[in-house]
């Protein structure tokens, strides 16, 4: 009788076990990020886990070749139920995305962001951040060397006299990428775009960014920076001012030993543009947990949790109350609320379904211009 009763007991416990384990809706959530990003992530995932018993979040981190492997499973019918994506790629697979305009508050965040996740007149994700270009720039140089800083007024001339002066002192000026994005400021600032790269206004700007190198050579050639990135030669003092975006920030705030700031992307013939990209949650058609899918969504992008991510200096945060937070504004860089400012004059990259072909062939016929 005994062994009858704890074979009982054993029988109940598993079947308990089973049934909790059964009453669990499982969601799959598909994102990139760096290491110190997913050390962000993944309490933000384990609180949402506590306050909803129900759900488990199956977090499938794709460190590399993220769109490719994402395509795949869609391919094979085993899209992730929320898929982190951005405005880049999502002509590719608006088709397989849920529209999320009901599940949004709209006044929460900026336009420019809502404007880049869309297709179609649909938000397709719920943006995280709100990606820009400015110009870092090395003060301690520019104090060491008499130079003034640059301001929100400069123009590409003041750019290039900047960096001549910097080339007296055997400093590169100014950064050179061969990558689409970085040039598209030089385009869309002087009235030009990829789609229209023969225009008057495309070919002026795209010479002038070509002369920064092979004429003045205030930009260094790859012969010049070898292997080293840009982020590693501005590191190094080697170059005083680059073309880049927030998401260098957790990185200087640590690893530089000089005073550096912000300023705004000189003015073209239009004056100062640059886009305005974003990366967000989007949820597959697919999903068969799309109420459960969505509540996480939400959770993600919430206030709180957008300020745990904006903390760590690597994004400048989508809603508008984060952005305007100390979350945001307080440490290095003084002046991150350029970042914040040039979002009225910023617009998104235009993409379509061929947009990496366009600019992969671009990237072809520009190497020889750019390299002589």
């Amino acid at each position: 009788m005994k062994h009858f009763i704890i074979s009982l007991l054993i029988i109940l416990v598993l079947c308990t076990a089973c049934t909790k384990n059964k009453s669990k809706t499982v969601i799959q959530f598909a994102s990139w990020g760096s290491k110190s990003e997913i050390e962000i992530l993944k309490p933000i995932i384990s609180d949402f886990e506590k306050e909803n018993p129900d759900l488990k979040i199956d977090f499938m981190h794709i460190p590399q070749n993220y769109f490719q492997k994402i395509h795949l499973l869609i391919a094979s019918n085993l899209s992730p139920d929320v898929i982190f994506i951005n405005n880049l790629y999502l002509p590719v697979y608006a088709n397989y995305l849920e529209d999320l305009t009901p599940y949004i508050n709209k006044s929460d965040f900026y336009t420019q962001t809502l404007q880049a996740l869309s297709y179609d007149n649909k938000i397709l994700a719920i943006p995280r951040d709100a990606s820009n270009f400015v110009v870092f720039y090395n003060k301690t140089l520019f104090d060491k060397y008499g130079i003034k800083y640059p301001n929100k007024n400069w123009t590409f001339d003041d750019l290039l006299k900047i960096s001549i002066e910097f080339k007296k002192h055997n400093i590169f000026g100014i950064s050179f990428d061969e990558e689409p994005s970085f040039y598209l400021p030089y385009l869309m600032s002087n009235g030009g775009d990829f789609y229209h790269i023969n225009s008057q206004n495309s070919q002026d700007a795209i010479k002038f960014y070509a002369k920064l190198r092979n004429k003045y050579n205030v930009a260094p050639k790859k012969s010049q920076s070898a292997s080293a990135t840009m982020a590693q030669l501005f590191l190094q003092q080697k170059l005083a001012m680059q073309v880049s975006g927030r998401w260098l920030v957790p990185k200087y705030r640590t690893d530089a030993d000089f005073n550096w700031d912000i300023i705004n992307f000189p003015s073209g013939k239009l004056g100062s543009i640059v886009q305005m990209d974003s990366s967000g949650w989007a949820l597959s058609k697919s999903s068969k947990n799309k109420e459960q899918a969505i509540k996480f969504i939400q959770y993600l992008s919430n206030k709180e949790n957008i300020t745990k991510i904006t903390q760590s200096g690597l994004i400048t945060p989508a809603r508008i109350d984060v952005a305007n937070s100390e979350a945001f504004l307080t440490g290095k860089p003084k002046s991150s609320k350029i970042f914040l400012d040039i979002i009225k004059t910023s617009k998104p990259t235009p993409v379509s379904k061929d947009y990496r072909e366009i600019t992969d062939e671009l990237s072809q016929k520009l190497e020889p211009l750019f390299n002589n």
